[in-house]
């Protein structure tokens, strides 16, 4: 399973840092054939010292760990729903991502020109989201507007559609992401239908910089009004420095330790970034480990067994006849899947398992 995340800003808020220092960890491409080969879009592994205790304890040949899409956007600029920069471009390369980043200065620096003349998140959170919003409105008006046909002659599934979309438009219309419209479960999957931009799930990244005025450090105004923005949203963020993760970015995990520490930010929010959008697409990893290979792999929370065995392969599904499961606590209290089923903590599971974060399963099917 690959799922993708869109890096978006404003020219000169760090976004093109940011996804060169996401992308410094590459992983081998035999691993996960389904992923696209292009310049814009970099497969990140998932941080995971789970993964890396059973590698050691298995002496496995091969470790893979989970893996992020990450896709370089373009940058956007004011107007960009009316077709101003790469307007159209942009917003078609967002609707493709299942999730957004959405990247945002925090760091007042002279010699790093602000597009509009001076660093305010806010104002930038604004025009971001306002053009999503203003592209979504279209979309929905359009899909209401060819909707009226079957509405007039009574279509129920017309009419409910019409209904539903009418809300969000409600929620576009007042300023707000589509996202913030009241809906059910069963009206929520046919807004999904049209696949809007502001439905989808938005991480907030505020990029600072070593040596700069850092307005979380200051805690500035702006950064006040940031943080009341997050909770008036319920919304998620993380906060980088990219600049320092670039200029890091080829040398060892001990290295990169000792020059975080000289710069005085041992967090270097990278990796909060990347768990982070992992959990906000809804999904999880599982294990299988042996002398081969300790592999994560993703399917999203709430999978059964079966579900969770199409990872590995699609016949794994059709064909399971049962899993044998054990917690990543319960592994490592034993070291060995062997001894795991000597001492009582593999069991069985059948179909209607719902797999659990972290589990270590083998699967038996026909």
């Amino acid at each position: 399973m690959s799922l993708s995340v869109g890096i978006v800003g404003l020219p000169n808020v760090g976004k093109s840092t940011l996804f060169n220092a996401l992308t410094k960890n590459t992983v081998p491409m035999e691993n996960y054939p389904f992923c696209t080969i292009d310049p814009t879009v970099g497969v990140v592994p998932v941080p995971d010292k789970k993964l890396e205790t059973l590698n050691k304890l298995s002496g496995s040949e091969k470790m893979v760990p989970a893996i992020v899409e990450f896709v370089d956007i373009a940058g956007l600029v004011r107007g960009a729903s009316a077709g101003e920069g790469l307007g159209n471009k942009f917003l078609a390369n967002i609707r493709e991502v299942d999730m957004i980043a959405e990247v945002v200065r925090i760091f007042e620096d002279e010699g790093v020109h602000h597009v509009s003349g001076a660093v305010d998140p806010m104002s930038d959170i604004e025009v971001i989201n306002l053009e999503l919003i203003m592209a979504d409105q279209e979309t929905v008006a359009k899909r209401i507007s060819n909707l009226e046909r079957d509405v007039k002659r009574g279509d129920k599934e017309a009419v409910v559609e019409s209904e539903v979309l009418t809300k969000v438009l409600a929620t576009l219309e007042s300023g707000k992401l589509a996202g913030a419209t009241e809906l059910t479960k069963e009206e929520l999957l046919l807004a999904k239908g049209l696949h809007l931009l502001t439905m989808k799930r938005i991480l907030y990244v505020f990029n600072r910089k070593n040596g700069a005025f850092n307005l979380d450090e200051q805690n500035d105004e702006r950064w006040q009004e940031l943080m009341s923005f997050i909770e008036d949203n319920n919304a998620e963020y993380v906060v980088v420095d990219a600049g320092i993760e670039h200029e890091l970015k080829d040398l060892a995990e001990e290295e990169k330790t000792d020059f975080r520490r000289e710069y005085g930010t041992l967090d270097s929010g990278i990796d909060s970034l990347i768990t982070a959008c992992y959990r906000l697409l809804g999904l999880m990893s599982f294990y299988t480990t042996g002398e081969k290979e300790t592999r994560a792999w993703t399917v999203k929370q709430g999978s059964t067994a079966p579900e969770a065995g199409a990872a590995i392969h699609t016949d794994f599904k059709d064909k399971f006849i049962r899993a044998q499961v054990v917690s990543f606590e319960d592994f490592v209290g034993v070291e060995s899947m062997a001894k795991a089923r000597e001492t009582g903590k593999l069991r069985t599971e059948g179909k209607e398992y719902v797999v659990k974060d972290n589990d270590i399963i083998e699967f038996m099917h026909s």
